[in-house]
């Protein structure tokens, strides 16, 4: 196709996931309004909070507390038509392999996100919650707004959504042959330092829960080294049994075109008197000829029509 065809795919796909996401934004409007989502996510502060509800300090707050999570329900419910999209408009350009690879990928990296965002909401922000409201319990009364309780806790679940896809993209880089677990074992001690600074940048700013996302960060990291050693042995697996394959081919190819076994000329044609004479002769102490003899070996000589009287 040429560049501005793709450039006019590449717009409606655009205008197709963007008309999918208005739709779904719709649809969540409806489900945060008569499904009681917000109730569910305030679960893990609830017992920690004067009331168990939450403080608002603006009349337009509820409002768009409500807006943000009919936007987030419309992206979920859209996103299988956006990676329809994306996928409809980036296959022709991918071998069949790459095609291969990626279905699966997509498939086990949105379950791992979906584990990761469930083990955060059900283990990780209660714990949190707990150990943050503890100090100075008895000097200070928490006035927890709506707003900044749910920037905290959609941060904590995205990031540990995020991090549970590092064996996935370890997986994905060892099949690529990128990188090894000899290689990943050596550099451990740079992944843990790594591990605190995205723990860091992701996490929420306080050491509560920079601890809760270093600790699962390393355990994974360790889990993908055992993932890279597993597709490492059975790259070599299929190396060795693709190896004696090759041998047994190239054994059978020399058994049938040896000369001994199956006839003078089993494949190969004989050397003609012109492909002699255009042979280099080497000259040197050992193939050096006397005068005046041919330079044709004997049985070529013998073969050769007696000259012209």
């Amino acid at each position: 196709m040429p560049f501005l065809d793709h450039l006019e795919e590449l717009r409606w796909r655009i205008l197709y996931s963007l008309l999918a996401v208005v739709v779904g934004t719709l649809v969540g409007w409806v489900i945060v309004e008569h499904v009681d989502v917000i109730g569910l996510l305030i679960e893990p502060i609830k017992p920690l909070i004067p009331g168990g509800k939450l403080r608002v300090t603006s009349p337009t707050d509820p409002f768009f507390i409500t807006l943000k999570f009919a936007f987030v329900m419309g992206l979920v419910l859209a996103s299988p038509v956006v990676g329809y999209q994306a996928w409809a408009f980036l296959t022709p350009a991918l071998y069949e392999r790459e095609r291969r690879l990626i279905i699966p990928a997509l498939s086990a990296g949105a379950l791992l996100f979906l584990a990761g965002a469930s083990a955060a909401y059900l283990w990780v922000l209660p714990r949190a919650l707990g150990v943050l409201l503890s100090f100075q319990h008895n000097v200070f009364d928490p006035l927890i707004t709506a707003d900044k309780y749910f920037a905290f806790a959609a941060q904590l679940i995205i990031a540990f959504g995020v991090i549970t896809e590092l064996p996935l993209v370890v997986v994905i880089l060892a099949i690529l042959g990128l990188v090894t677990p000899q290689f990943l074992a050596r550099n451990r001690r740079y992944a843990i330092a790594i591990s605190a600074v995205a723990a860091a940048l992701l996490a929420p700013p306080d050491a509560v829960s920079m601890l809760l996302m270093m600790v699962p960060l390393w355990l994974l990291f360790e889990v993908s080294i055992w993932c890279a050693w597993v597709v490492e042995k059975r790259r070599v697996r299929r190396q060795r049994a693709g190896g004696g394959a090759a041998s047994a081919a190239a054994v059978g190819l020399l058994l049938l075109r040896s000369p001994r076994l199956f006839g003078r000329h089993s494949g190969r044609r004989a050397p003609t008197r012109r492909a002699w004479a255009r042979t280099p002769c080497r000259v040197g102490r050992s193939t050096r000829r006397p005068p005046g003899a041919s330079v044709f070996p004997p049985a070529l000589r013998a073969a050769s029509p007696p000259p012209m009287p």
